[in-house]
């Protein structure tokens, strides 16, 4: 091979005709490498651990209902089946995504069946989130009547996709995404498993790869035992990941924590957190147009008038990217970012304009003052509108164009002050002239509101 030729692909090993596949080697390896007892599940410590709530039920060979919460990938499934099987208990699993009610009274019906035979079932809901509420409602009953024992998964906060009825006969037990130990150990059993010596530095690409998610971290780990026939090296690691992205749950739980912890990054003038969780959604696959629309928001709730200067920055950030596109337009927004978490904060315009809004709902539809109403007829100047307007022009102050003591609120309502400016950057300027203004309207005769309406 000449210096000039490519270097050549590590081939895929396939099986030979003379062996074919079994239909055990046919499932994902993910499946054949389920746990067969707690002994053998990783991670989850904090739960099951020596003296942890599921390690003392499954020490009393218990089982209740209850629903596990977790991101994808931190044995889920997996927990659910061995605690049935710990307990003794007959498992009927059901995926939210394909079966209904039918199939719900179904199950319930075999654990009746069974329940006559002494024989306790568990019945197990992946993605319980899934479920409509009709769905939830038909087996409701029986978990009330001890027929069934029902253990739920879901990816998605349960307080907001599982019905209050439910949710309180259920307890809930967060699982969290697994340790980088935890997916090493996860690792090095496959690739033992798999006839495969794993290199220590190409585990630890996979494993931040996997991203917590240990069923991630086998389905590249199957991929990278089909590229050679001994070691996994990092080059090999590395072919086997390809250009996948790191897991992000977009539109899940996950998405909105990132999004939450970025903007909150920024409303503490936190630069550098910021710019990490900005980069770990990038990372992860968000869309940078929705990033720079969160930003927008930020400019406005969070810095508002105290430097007016954010918002046109992120503006022109957003516009920046529409025009170059990935990965070039994604600076323009980091440096929005940066700028956002790095100068002063204030909330007075998101205050003040939820205020209003509270105020408007809340209050009648007052008329416009007669004095404030355009008159671009005559019959509307002859009905009086626009009668005794001061032109704040025409009235030079200290201040500047200011008509003292002037009222362009409704007549029949109290005027009111919902803007009440932050000491902060420009804000503070603008705070001191609207304190000085209202000096100049107490000095000033408010002839506006004794003289009635026409």
């Amino acid at each position: 091979m000449s210096e000039d030729e490519p270097q050549a692909q590590l081939a895929i090993h396939s099986p030979s005709p003379d062996s074919p596949e079994t239909a055990d080697q046919r499932k994902p390896l993910a499946d054949r490498l389920r746990p067969s007892s707690l002994d053998q599940y990783v991670g989850q410590t904090h739960l099951l651990a020596p003296g942890k709530p599921l390690a003392q039920m499954a020490q009393q060979r218990q089982v209740h209902s209850m629903i596990l919460w977790g991101p994808p990938g931190t044995g889920k499934t997996t927990l659910a089946r061995l605690l049935a099987q710990n307990a003794d208990a007959s498992v009927v699993a059901l995926s939210a995504v394909l079966a209904g009610v039918k199939e719900v009274r179904q199950a319930v019906a075999q654990a009746e069946i069974r329940g006559r035979n002494g024989q306790a079932t568990v019945l197990f809901v992946d993605e319980v989130h899934r479920f409509n509420k009709a769905q939830q409602d038909a087996f409701l009953p029986h978990v009330e009547k001890g027929t069934i024992t029902f253990i739920g998964a879901t990816t998605e906060n349960p307080s907001f996709e599982v019905n209050p009825a439910l949710l309180s006969r259920a307890r809930v037990y967060v699982l969290k995404p697994l340790t980088q130990a935890d997916l090493a150990q996860v690792a090095e059993r496959a690739a033992r498993y798999l006839g495969r010596t794993l290199e220590e530095a190409a585990s630890t690409v996979l494993c931040n790869h996997a991203d917590g998610d240990a069923r991630r971290l086998l389905n590249v780990l199957d991929i990278a035992a089909q590229l050679t026939e001994g070691l996994i090296d990092q080059a090999v690691a590395e072919l086997a990941l390809g250009d996948s992205l790191r897991r992000f749950d977009k539109g899940g739980d996950v998405f909105y924590e990132q999004i939450s912890a970025l903007h909150k990054a920024v409303r503490g003038s936190a630069p550098d957190a910021a710019l990490y969780w900005f980069c770990r959604m990038l990372d992860g696959g968000a869309d940078p147009r929705y990033l720079g629309r969160r930003m927008v928001r930020m400019a406005s709730e969070d810095i508002g008038n105290a430097d007016p200067r954010a918002l046109e920055m992120t503006l022109a950030a957003c516009s920046t990217y529409e025009r170059l596109g990935s990965p070039e337009g994604e600076l323009a927004l980091a440096q929005a970012v940066l700028y956002l978490a790095s100068v002063p904060k204030s909330n007075a315009v998101y205050q003040a304009f939820n205020d209003a809004m509270a105020f408007v709902r809340d209050t009648p539809s007052y008329a416009v003052p007669m004095h404030i109403r355009n008159a671009p007829t005559n019959l509307m100047k002859g009905l009086g509108y626009g009668d005794g307007y001061r032109y704040a022009h025409s009235e030079d102050t200290q201040e500047g164009v200011y008509a003292a003591g002037e009222d362009y609120f409704p007549q029949d309502m109290e005027p009111q002050q919902f803007y009440q400016p932050k000491a902060a950057g420009l804000e503070s300027k603008i705070k001191e002239r609207l304190q000085r203004l209202r000096q100049l309207d107490t000095g000033a005769a408010t002839k506006r509101r004794d003289t009635p309406e026409r």
